[in-house]
């Protein structure tokens, strides 16, 4: 609360009036701005950890046929070059049919998704998402080559995504294209 107290003043000499002195209590306002803090860290929600999902497929299985037409495969090789190929890695090669290109935003892994995704919907019988998106990392890749594959391929909303390990055909034909 609020307090004035009077002082008055010893000399004869002049007579003014007594200026109050005024105090005030600021525990209630320390007590309020407490409680709120309080409040605000109850009510508010931490930020949760978000995961990705991964299925792997039961051990002892046998795959599933896939068609080609629907198959995107991507190799990471080093110094963040990439190498595309849609199909079988036999075929691309003897038809030269396998693309390079980088992790940019506009003209790397996601404008190769899109452009797949869009021939997929053109057909009748497949759609979009029923692109199939192989991520084939070698040994010069790395991690942050395998994440920002597995990035664009959430961004473009690719339904079915798998890491598989490359074969020794494509790591060689990838050391032998990196230099």
């Amino acid at each position: 609360m609020a307090q004035m107290e009077l002082q008055l003043s010893e000399s004869k000499k002049t007579r003014r009036k007594p200026h109050p002195s005024l105090r005030i209590d600021m525990t209630p306002m320390v007590d309020l701005g407490f409680l709120l803090i309080t409040f605000f860290i109850f009510t508010t929600t931490m930020s949760e950890k978000k995961s990705m999902r991964l299925y792997m497929p039961a051990d002892g299985g046998t795959p599933p046929a896939i068609p080609e037409s629907r198959v995107l495969t991507v190799l990471l090789s080093s110094n963040n070059k990439v190498y595309a190929y849609e199909g079988k890695f036999e075929d691309a090669i003897k038809q030269n049919t396998m693309l390079s290109t980088t992790y940019n935003v506009y003209d790397g892994i996601g404008k190769l998704i899109r452009d797949k995704q869009e021939r997929l919907q053109m057909r009748k019988k497949e759609g979009r998402n029923d692109l199939i998106f192989l991520i084939k990392p070698t040994k010069q890749a790395t991690y942050r080559n395998v994440v920002d594959a597995l990035d664009e391929a959430t961004i473009n909303d690719v339904k079915k995504y798998m890491v598989v390990e490359p074969s020794i055909e494509e790591n060689l034909h990838c050391l032998k294209l990196s230099q």
